[in-house]
């Protein structure tokens, strides 16, 4: 008996040992998948779409089932300006990147086949939003993805369910000395008009972008310059570019008609304005206010690209701006202007 007893006692140990191991085993995998599924959220991926036999490029990041936002790019760059804003922002938000035609990483179809215009860019992704199912969507809106974007809004009111504006311009106040050599080109679009507006394509108009009016130009990332000219020197993008600088001339004339859009719908807006920019001051930045009622105003001491320096601080109000949106929280008009 005590044999037996013996020989039960160890195959009830081996047992034992074997269902630890398992359950050691189970919760191994079981944890890891938990941190791939969280990391995944946080992670950019990349993905492209054909928007009528155009290829689009664009970055997602965080879940579908949180809220959208919109993130639209200006000149001349591409979705890489939102890089690291989407990795801040993914634990609560589903962000969506896209790089216009003759752009970034999208098709650079030639201008016989492609009308650059701001109205077609703005019907690609257009478009683009509705074959990735987006109904409904937060507008960031920075430089040429004003223009873009205020076309969606106003085509679509029902869609948009609030605006964060970036150096992203709809009033006439926004125009100012840097726009000089560019209304001399609406009024005659000759070469000799032309020539002054190839210098902001060039390694130093695009790095003068993004270093002129930031506090510490050294923590600007070269990297920013150097991309941006990949699709710049591409044979044929100098004229798309041209072209673009021409037909930005469409954009005031829709204003009157942006600002309608604003004081009818009063989308909640995030104002985050690099008040040294030379491109859009701040003097483009201070007419929301009058238009807007529930309005929370930033003006940043940084440039054009202020995410480059502030990135924190905007994926900061970001996170503290939408919530109360969506909380249902009356959202009051604030302005505060950093030293």
């Amino acid at each position: 008996m005590k044999i037996e007893r013996l020989t039960m006692n160890i195959k009830n140990n081996i047992i034992y040992s074997i269902l630890a191991g398992l359950t050691f085993v189970v919760s191994a995998v079981a944890s890891e998948n938990n941190h791939a599924n969280v990391s995944n959220k946080e992670t950019i991926q990349y993905h492209n779409v054909d928007v009528d036999g155009v290829n689009i490029f664009y970055r997602e990041a965080g879940s579908p089932n949180n809220p959208t936002i919109l993130l639209l790019h200006g000149f001349p760059t591409s979705s890489h300006m939102f890089r690291n804003l989407m990795s801040d922002l993914a634990a609560d938000f589903h962000l969506i990147a896209p790089d216009y035609p003759g752009f970034g990483n999208s098709d650079q179809p030639s201008m016989d086949d492609f009308d650059y215009t701001f109205d077609n860019l703005a019907k690609v992704v257009e478009k683009f939003t509705e074959q990735l199912g987006l109904n409904s969507y937060s507008l960031y809106l920075m430089d040429y993805g004003a223009p873009i974007g205020f076309r969606l809004a106003t085509a679509h009111p029902e869609r948009v369910e609030a605006l964060i504006i970036q150096n992203g311009n709809a009033y006439e106040e926004g125009l100012r000395d840097f726009w000089k050599p560019i209304r001399n080109y609406w009024k005659a679009r000759t070469p000799e008009n032309a020539k002054p507006l190839g210098g902001f394509i060039t390694l130093e108009g695009v790095k003068w972008q993004y270093t002129h009016g930031v506090r510490n130009p050294a923590t600007i990332s070269p990297d920013n310059w150097n991309i941006d000219l990949r699709h710049l020197t591409k044979e044929g993008n100098p004229e798309i570019q041209l072209q673009l600088f021409y037909d930005y001339g469409t954009n005031p004339g829709l204003y009157s008609e942006w600002q309608q859009y604003l004081r009818d719908n009063q989308p909640p807006t995030l104002i985050v304005w690099g008040k040294n920019d030379y491109i859009f001051p701040a003097d483009g930045a201070y007419p929301y206010l009058k238009d807007l009622k529930q309005i929370d105003f930033h003006l940043l001491n940084t440039g054009h690209f202020a995410l480059e320096e502030d990135g924190k601080v905007i994926a900061n109000l970001i996170s503290e701006f939408l919530p109360r949106y969506f909380s249902g929280a009356k959202i009051n008009q604030h302005a505060m202007i950093s030293k």
